[in-house]
This record gives structure tokens, sequence and C-alpha cells, in this order.
């Protein structure tokens, strides 16, 4: 899962990374209006943090931006901004949620969680496709309610797929995802964890759902 920090304030910003980065998020910061303009057109990601006051710019424009793009990213508004009529414009623009500065980082991290699970999962942090079960909350994975052993990345990359079923997804927008901006060098690495994932999945299921799409990506589909 993948998780954009737009804020400008450095040392919230590295307190956010940090203590996402260790719940197994891949973050990406923007510290101004343009920056973050420039990664949100880009980029897609699982949930937005959204600071209204940005050097170059005020958040709600940004909001605007997404909603008029249609981008369907999740977008938590973090603000020290707390009085009402704030909070029903973000909210009316689109915005998935609100919290007021100052916060802790664990409910910070709920209300991440919660915005996923209603756009992406219907609500429930169970995800399914066929015989395949995906615990979100847990990161455990069930095939014919089987443990399907996989490490961390293989892990994030079956839930991708599975989130993007039946679509053709490119090695770049793989690699991407599952790295953000660590991302360097040669796309080769992706080829191994695919294989291997697939392997498991074959051994689990004898169905092989990765297909590859010549010059274009690969798709996850049971057809």
């Amino acid at each position: 899962m993948k998780i954009l920090i737009i804020e400008d304030e450095k040392a919230l910003s590295d307190s956010i990374t940090t203590y996402l980065k260790g719940q197994d998020y891949i973050c990406e910061v923007a510290k101004d209006f343009n920056t973050a303009l420039e990664k949100t057109a880009l980029f897609d990601y699982d949930c937005i943090l959204l600071d209204l006051t940005l050097p170059g710019g005020n958040g709600l424009t940004l909001l605007k931006e997404l909603k008029a793009n249609n981008k369907t990213d999740g977008v938590l508004i973090i603000s020290a901004k707390n009085s009402l009529d704030d909070k029903v414009t973000a909210l009316t623009l689109g915005a998935d949620d609100y919290l007021s500065k100052p916060f802790h980082l664990s409910e910070l991290n709920a209300r991440i969680g919660a915005i996923i699970r209603r756009k992406q999962f219907a609500g429930s942090n169970i995800l399914k496709f066929n015989s395949i079960n995906i615990d979100t909350t847990c990161k455990t994975a069930e095939v014919n309610k089987k443990n399907l052993e996989l490490t961390k990345k293989e892990f994030e990359l079956l839930l991708y797929f599975i989130i993007n079923k039946k679509k053709v997804i490119s090695k770049n927008a793989i690699a991407e995802h599952l790295w953000g901006d660590d991302m360097e060098g040669s796309l080769d690495f992706i080829y191994t964890h695919i294989k291997n994932l697939r392997k498991k999945l074959m051994e689990a299921d004898n169905i092989d759902y990765i297909k590859s799409i010549y010059g274009m990506g690969y798709k996850f589909t049971d057809q």
C-alpha cells in the first residue's frame, strides 16, 4: 500500500513517514504544492495525507484538482485548522476524512486503514478472488483455506494484482507501487517476484492467474 504525505513541516513529515513505514506502507513525500500536484498527476496512491496550508498553494485547490481529474485516491486531510467550516468544505469537496493537528500516529494509522478498506475492500478486512482469501489486517493469504507462505513483497504483489484484477498492469506501475521513490535500476527484480508468486499459486491451486501480456505487462485473471 502506497501513501503520499503532503506536508511541509519536516519534523512531522519525517515522523509520519517513519511510523507508516513501520506499518509496512510505502511512503512518498511532497513538501510543497507544485511537487504534490506533479506526483498526484503522475501516480496513484492508496491514500493521500493532505495538509491544507502548503508553500505555493492551498490544499483545497489540490483536492479540487484531484476530483476534477477523476482521481480515486483516498484523501485524509491533516490540518492545524480545526474550524467546522474547514472540515465541512474539505469533506464537501471530496475528502474522505479530516484529522486535526496535533494527533496520535496510531489514530492516523487507523484512519488510513479505514479509508483504504472503504474504498478498495468494500469496508472489509478480507479480500477474495476465487479460492484466494487475503486478510489485509493480519497480512496473510490463503488458497483453498490453506495458508500461502509469501514474502512481504509477494504478499503486496498479490494484493495489488487482486485489487486490479482483470486489468493490464505495466511493469513500471508494479515497481512504482511496490517500491515508490526507493525504486532504482533495472526492473528485472519484478520478474523474480512474479515468478515466485506464480509458482506458489500454481502449487496451491493449479491455476495460472498471472498472465503475461506481450509488450504491455501482466493481467491477474482466472480466464
